[in-house]
C-alpha cells in the first residue's frame, strides 16, 4: 500500500516512524508545511534509522502525482481549520484515502458540524470514490471503541461516561497549552477552548457517536467548565505558568435526552498532581482514560498510559498515531465517504507481534 505522510510534529514523528516500520506499506512522500524540514529525509525527521531515501517536501502537487493510496494525515489544525479541510477535500477528491488525527469533530460529525463544512468534504469523497477516518485517542478508541465494547455486555444502560484524566505538564506544545487551553493566562480571558459552543463543536462527536451506538437520538448537547489559578509561578514544558493565571481545567460535554444526561464525555486536566485533589484522580500517576457506565451491571474501565520511551504524554501520542497506521488497510479497503467506529471492521493489530519481544507460548 502507498502511502504519504502529511505533518511531522508530536503526533507525526510516530505515525511516519510506524509507516516506515511496517511492511505493509511503501511510504512514497513526505509533506511537511516548512522549509525547515524540506529536504530531510523520512527516517530523520521520525527519529529512525537507517536512512528512507524519501525526502520531505513542502510541494502538494509533486506529492499528489505520487499517487498514493492513502494518506496519514496529522498536520495542526487547531489554528488553522478551514485550510486543513481544504486539505482534506483536496486528498479525496483526488481519490486517495485519508486516515487523519484531526479535525477531531470528524470523528463523528452528523449533527456536530455545519452543513456548509460537511457536504463538501462527504461529495470530495463521493467525487474522489475515498474514504475518511478521523481518530486517535481522545476523541478516538478511549471513548469510542472502548466504550461501545461495553455497552455491547450491558442489559440496560443509563448514562455512559468518558473521561480523560491528565496532567499536561510534560505536553509541549505552547500554540495549544497557552493560546488554546488558556493555561497561563488570566483567570478573567476565555481562551479559544471555551468559547460557547467550542467545547460541544470539538467533542460533540463523542456524545453523538455513543448515542448512535446506544441507537438513540439526543435532544441537546450541552457544555460547562470550571478552571482554577496556579498557587504559584512554576515552569512545565510548554513555558512558565504563572501564580494566579489558569493552571487546571475540568469541563462536560453533555448528550441530553430530554432533561436526562445519557453519554457524557469529561476532561480533567491539571499542570500539577496536587492541583484540584478533590476532581476526579488517574488510575497511574500521570493521567489515565476512563469509562464509566451506569446501567446493568455497571462499569468502570481504567486505561493507562505509559512507555519504555517516555511519560504518559508520550505514550498517548503514540497510541494516537499508531490507531490510524493500523487502520489504513480498513480504511482503504471500506466504502467511499466518512467513516467511523461504528462501521470499520476491528482493527486487531495485525502483523504487530515482534518475536523478539513477546515471550514464546
Amino acid at each position: 500500500m502507498r502511502v504519504i505522510h502529511w505533518g511531522t510534529g508530536n503526533v507525526g514523528q510516530h505515525a511516519l516512524a510506524g509507516v516506515l516500520a511496517d511492511p505493509r506499506f511503501e511510504l512514497v512522500g513526505v509533506h511537511v508545511s516548512g522549509p525547515a524540514k524540506a529536504g530531510r529525509d523520512a527516517a530523520e525527521l521520525a527519529g529512525t534509522a537507517p536512512a528512507s531515501g524519501v525526502l520531505a517536501t513542502t510541494d502538494t502537487d509533486e506529492i499528489l502525482a505520487r499517487r498514493p493510496d492513502c494518506v496519514v494525515y496529522t498536520a495542526m489544525t487547531d489554528n488553522r481549520l478551514m485550510e486543513a479541510l481544504a486539505d482534506l477535500r483536496m486528498l479525496l477528491a483526488a481519490g486517495i484515502n485519508v486516515v487523519a488525527s484531526a479535525p477531531v469533530f470528524l470523528q463523528y460529525p452528523w449533527d456536530v458540524l455545519p452543513a456548509d463544512l460537511l457536504e463538501p468534504i462527504e461529495r470530495a469523497a463521493a467525487e474522489g470514490n475515498s474514504s475518511l477516518f478521523v481518530n486517535g485517542i481522545d476523541p478516538g478508541f478511549a471513548n469510542d471503541l472502548l466504550p461501545l465494547a461495553l455497552l455491547g455486555t450491558c442489559r440496560y444502560v443509563e448514562q455512559v461516561r468518558c473521561l480523560e484524566i491528565v496532567d499536561y505538564s510534560t505536553y509541549d506544545n505552547p500554540s495549544v497549552m497557552f493560546d488554546i487551553m488558556g493555561f497561563g493566562r488570566p483567570m478573567d480571558e476565555t481562551p479559544l477552548l471555551l468559547q460557547p459552543g467550542v467545547l460541544s463543536l470539538a467533542w460533540g462527536s463523542v456524545v453523538r457517536q455513543l448515542a448512535a451506538g446506544l441507537g438513540i437520538t439526543l435532544d441537546a448537547v450541552t457544555q460547562e467548565f470550571q478552571r482554577l489559578p496556579a498557587p504559584e509561578t512554576f515552569d512545565i514544558s510548554s513555558g512558565t505558568i504563572e501564580a494566579g493565571t489558569a493552571a487546571a481545567l475540568r469541563f462536560e460535554v453533555r448528550g441530553m435526552v430530554g432533561d436526562r444526561v445519557v453519554t457524557v464525555l469529561e476532561h480533567v486536566t491539571r499542570l500539577r498532581a496536587d492541583l484540584a485533589p478533590d476532581w476526579p484522580q488517574p488510575a497511574r500517576t500521570g493521567g489515565s482514560y476512563r469509562v464509566e457506565v451506569t446501567g446493568e451491571p455497571n462499569y468502570t474501565l481504567d486505561l493507562a498510559m505509559f512507555s519504555d520511551h517516555g511519560d504518559h504524554n508520550h505514550a498517548s501520542l503514540v497510541g494516537t498515531a499508531m490507531r490510524l497506521v493500523n487502520a489504513i488497510p480498513a480504511v482503504i479497503a471500506a466504502p467511499p465517504g466518512i467513516r467511523t467506529t461504528l462501521d470499520l471492521p476491528l482493527v486487531t493489530g495485525t502483523g504487530l507481534a515482534d518475536p523478539g519481544r513477546v515471550p514464546p507460548t
